[in-house]
């Protein structure tokens, strides 16, 4: 069956088109995020709005209330299908020609509704294959965690394996130092002990990962951010991959490396799901 189109609001409008000289389509100017629709309700919606307004903030784009936002999913969810997917969109919206934005910017908002993804149950329950990427990620802090609209790495990166060969990959930056999946979060698991990259050069700080560290200090589960080289991960008792349409994927395989049974993972995955 083919997906059907995405349900589309744009300022609040039914539309799926943007001006010309929108700085989202201009140069990737703006922020979003990926939320899990489940039983008609949005999952972390407040975690989300909270990263979104901080993602926003670090790029001096104003953010509307999350009252409007609310709005504007509620009208979408009323004819969305109860497990879907929903995605908000904020770019600093139309401006002059050239990089220097207006200096008061009037932002753009798109929300919209998609179909659930059919695979994501299907790889939690057997492991994720996933493929060491040859791009690396440029190092730029002062980008570094933010959940902005340039994601050229991330599309280059796909393209280094054939549809249905793996279903994520691992993104390096240029030391060799792990950063995260192409879409998702990374976290080791060695000795009982929770390991995830820092994110200070370059990355996403999923919301997801956010959900995993404070569901570690709730179980007093030593978890740390600290640098991750590739071997260490090659060695660790577990690996497992985060974001918020996923929620956790262990990893069953890297290359010739093989984990076996996801027990701490398959937990905490457990706990993610009786929360939502």
């Amino acid at each position: 069956m083919m997906p059907s189109a995405p349900l589309t609001l744009v300022n609040g409008a039914v539309q799926d088109t943007l001006p010309g000289l929108d700085r989202g389509l201009q140069y990737g100017d703006g922020v979003f995020r990926t939320v899990r629709v489940h039983r008609g309700r949005p999952q972390w919606w407040a975690t989300h709005m909270c990263k979104l307004a901080e993602d926003a903030d670090r790029l001096a784009i104003p953010a509307p209330p999350s009252a409007v936002w609310e709005r504007e999913v509620d009208t979408l969810l009323a004819t969305a299908p109860a497990e879907c997917v929903l995605k908000l969109i904020l770019t600093r919206g139309t401006g002059p020609r050239g990089y220097r934005p207006a200096a008061q910017p009037e932002p753009t908002r798109i929300v919209q509704v998609s179909d659930w993804p059919a695979n994501i149950e299907a790889v939690a329950a057997r492991g994720a294959v996933v493929h060491l990427c040859a791009l690396r990620l440029a190092e730029q802090p002062r980008l570094a965690g933010i959940k902005h609209l340039n994601r050229l790495e991330n599309v280059l990166a796909t393209l280094e394996w054939p549809p249905g060969e793996a279903d994520e990959g691992l993104m390096l930056d240029p030391s060799g130092r792990v950063v995260c999946g192409v879409s998702s979060n990374v976290f080791l698991v060695r000795q009982g002990r929770l390991l995830t990259p820092r994110l200070s050069r370059c990355g996403v700080a999923g919301v997801a990962r956010q959900q995993v560290l404070a569901l570690a200090a709730q179980l007093k589960l030593p978890a740390s951010e600290s640098d991750i080289g590739l071997d260490e991960l090659l060695t660790a008792d577990e690996v497992f991959l985060t974001n918020s349409l996923i929620r956790l994927w262990p990893v069953a395989r890297l290359g010739e490396r093989h984990w076996g049974e996801p027990r701490l993972a398959a937990e905490l995955r457990r706990l993610l799901d009786d929360a939502a």
